[in-house]
Order: C-alpha cells, then structure tokens, then sequence
C-alpha cells in the first residue's frame, strides 16, 4: 500500500469562520494506482491534495492521519514536511506553467533546487537528461528561461522538475486546464509513462474534467462540498456509478456521436452549499432528486462491493 488517508480534515480560516473544506476524508492509493480526483469548483479537491504537500497560512490542520508507505505523515508540521516533500510526496501544482522561476535558466534553477536537497546537480544531470528526451523536449531548454517554451513545454518541464527524485506519490493537479486538446493529451500520456518507468510509484490527478481520468485513471474518487461521495475503479465510475451525484456528474458528459440539437446536455440543478456553515446530514441532498427524510443523518463512506465505496443512504441499501 502506497497512501492511507484516514479522517484528514483541515478547515480555512476566515473572518467569518472556518471554511469545512475538507471535513473527514478515508482513503487509500494503492502502488502503482492513478487515482484521479473529480467534483464541482470549490469541494475540496486541491484542498486535498495540498494537504499532502503542504499547508499554507491559511489552511488549519484539525484532525486525521497521513501514511505514506508505512511512515506517519506530520502534514501539520511544515518544517517536519521537508524530509518528505519532492522526496517521498511532490506536486505538479495547480498553474504549473508559471511554477518555474522567470529570471533564472531552467538548468540552474533545478541545479538549485537539488542541491538544496543536499544532491549534487553534477551527478542528476545525466539522469536529467535522459528524461528530458523521454518528454521530447531537447536538452537544450536547460539553457533556456521559462519565458522560451510553449505552454505545453513548460508543463511537461515541471513534471520532470517533480518527479526527479523518484517519489513515493505524486499529486497533479489540474495540469491540463490550460492546455489544447492535442497537448492534454499528451501531457496525460507523459503522467502514465512516469508510472510505468517507475519515475513515480502512485499519483493522484485531481481535476474537474472526467473526460481526462477516463484516459488514464486506474480509479475515480468523487468528491461533493468537501465530503467523499464515491470511489471505484474508473470503468465502474463511468459506467455503474451508484451516488447520485456522480451519476448526475457523469450524465452531463457529452457522448460522442449525439446531435445536441436533438439532446441537449443536462447540468445539475442548484449550487453547492456554503461550507462556511455546511447542511447537517447528506450534503448533496439539497440537490438530490432521491433524497428522503434518512438524509438528514450524515451516510457513512462504505464499502458496497469489491474496491467501490459510497456515502449514500440509498445506495448502501439503508435506506430504510
């Protein structure tokens, strides 16, 4: 087992209270699993996977536990997080094609950055190298400033950047918001060849296009107003989900083949609630076309069939 999340919750603070944005998320990523990670704006997803990294000024640690490959995470503790950080956890971050230092070239900003980490830049390079090739980038963008490359080069760039010292986990999130059909896929190719070449051992992609994880996702976790709402492997997710928020999240996919002047595309009636004073019970039930007087308590994430987990009171079948 690669990741064990276990109850992890951690709150923003603002003027107007605590922002429950992460309100007690239990999963595991399992070695060699690209888990990706969907839901609306705004329900916790990149809240999750900074947790991981790193928790900024704002960002307060309430309560859970991280264990990556049988070691204890101390997340709340940034100091303590620098043994892991590019190490063991690393982070392709949300914006990564404005992650790069501007007035520095490319070879002497990674040249500082590992030896800031006590490696020499001397004896990675070769290693360096070999995987600048493995993107199809030239050697020669160690030379350049990040100004120089295109947006899907300097995307693939910080890939390499985080994924240098081989880590443990891998958190991407959001790498191809700001790309063209064409380069998003390419880009999501290069994250399962990391996989493959062992440049990493698990990822979590998080994102709010399924189209992406339905390409290259072991498995799907779905995630509503800061709750877990569903996980499964990728073709049950697509195909059987059982929340109905997922099954709503799915149906507003387009289908290739259909003439949306004669079908049009369905969206999800509502908004999410405000997690500054979140709904008690089932979160989506405001929106849920199956909620039921059962829905005011909160359902538990359980298991319901072989690697598939659901906080639903229909779904489990205690409904009653």
């Amino acid at each position: 087992m690669s990741l064990q999340v276990t109850d992890l919750r951690v709150y923003y603070r603002t003027l107007a209270g605590d922002v429950k944005a992460l309100d007690g998320a239990t999963f595991s990523i399992a070695d060699k699993e690209i888990m990706g990670l969907a839901g609306e704006s705004g329900c916790g997803k990149s809240t999750l996977g900074n947790s991981l990294i790193r928790l900024d000024g704002r960002m307060r640690y309430i309560g859970g536990s991280v264990n990556l490959d049988g070691a204890d995470m101390p997340i709340w503790d940034k100091d303590a997080m620098v043994d892991f950080r590019f190490r063991e956890v690393s982070v392709v971050p949300q914006y990564a094609m404005s992650a790069m230092n501007p007035t520095r070239k490319i070879g002497k900003m990674i040249g500082e950055l590992v030896e800031s980490r006590g490696i020499k830049y001397a004896e990675i390079k070769p290693e360096l190298e070999r995987r600048i090739d493995l993107v199809g980038l030239g050697r020669d963008v160690l030379g350049q400033y990040p100004m120089e490359l295109s947006g899907g080069m300097k995307q693939r760039m910080v890939m390499v950047i985080s994924t240098l010292l081989d880590p443990s986990l891998l958190v991407a999130d959001e790498i191809t918001s700001a790309l063209d059909v064409s380069t998003q896929r390419a880009v999501a190719e290069t994250l399962v060849s990391f996989r493959d070449h062992g440049f990493v051992k698990s990822m979590m992609v998080i994102t709010h296009d399924v189209s992406i994880l339905y390409q290259i996702a072991d498995s799907i976790l779905i995630m509503y107003a800061g709750k877990l709402a569903e996980k499964a492997s990728t073709a049950t997710i697509i195909n059987e989900p059982r929340h109905p928020y997922t099954q709503m999240l799915i149906s507003t996919l387009p289908e290739v083949g259909v003439r949306y002047k004669e079908k049009k595309l369905t969206g999800i009636p509502g908004s999410p609630p405000s997690l500054l004073k979140p709904p008690t019970g089932c979160r989506f039930r405001a929106r849920c076309p199956l909620a039921f007087a059962k829905c005011v308590e909160e359902p538990p994430f359980v298991t319901v069939d072989t690697d598939h987990q659901v906080a639903c009171w229909k779904a489990t079948g205690t409904d009653a």
